[in-house]
């Protein structure tokens, strides 16, 4: 248990709760992370939680956990909300940005949102992103994800009002391996109103649009 301390007031204090960071952490360190949790019967998210890491948990946590192996998280005593709050979209712009896409899903399902994932609306097929477009621009906060050259940044802040949150993604090979090409377009674009996260960050790209959301939609009464 001396491996971390519990921030039980991040969420009054930030807007958001804090979430376990699973990469890199042995199953020792989980198991501590998880029985703290469910001895103080606390809801949590927990992120790049691998296949591997879910199965060699002891088998009565593992089934406490409502595990996604798709966006690799999991969630503590989860307990669905009633209702969720709309207004956030995100949009891919291929197939295999799809797992940092439902981190971030799955991230503001946590915190309350629903958030409808556009897929495989990149640029080489233009006519995919025009057929979805009135859908996107009735959300007030787009999620954009992109690997490759990142093209579909500036494309996409250049057809809507709402901010465009952009996610670079470590899909692409050459001088795109490991996102950073698209994290350079990200920041490079010339398209105004786009914020930027790290590559693969689908957590922070999430959490971001539930601040912006909280602080200036749903508790001015907006939405």
């Amino acid at each position: 248990m001396s491996n971390f301390v519990w921030d039980k007031n991040r969420q009054s204090r930030t807007a958001v709760a804090e979430a376990v960071f699973c990469e890199n952490k042995n199953s020792e360190d989980l198991c501590n992370i998880i029985e703290f949790n469910v001895k103080n019967n606390t809801t949590v998210l927990l992120t790049r939680l691998a296949p591997t890491q879910r199965l060699a948990l002891p088998e009565a946590l593992g089934q406490q956990l409502d595990y996604d192996e798709s966006s690799q998280t999991a969630i503590l005593n989860y307990t669905p909300h009633t209702q969720l709050h709309s207004g956030i979209c995100i949009v891919t712009a291929g197939t295999s940005d799809m797992q940092v896409a439902k981190e971030a899903q799955r991230t503001l399902v946590f915190n309350g949102f629903d958030s409808p994932i556009y897929a495989d609306l990149g640029v080489a097929g233009l006519w995919r992103l025009l057929d979805k477009i009135d859908d996107i621009r009735r959300h007030k906060i787009i999620i954009a994800l992109a690997g490759m050259e990142g093209a579909l940044f500036s494309v996409l802040a250049g057809l809507v009002s709402a901010p465009v949150i952009a996610v670079p993604t470590s899909v692409g090979y050459g001088v795109s391996t490991g996102g950073k090409t698209a994290l350079d377009s990200a920041l490079a674009s010339c398209s105004p109103g786009i914020l930027t996260v790290n590559i693969d960050n689908g957590f922070g790209a999430a959490n971001a649009a539930i601040k912006i959301m909280k602080q200036f939609v749903i508790d001015n009464h907006l939405s």
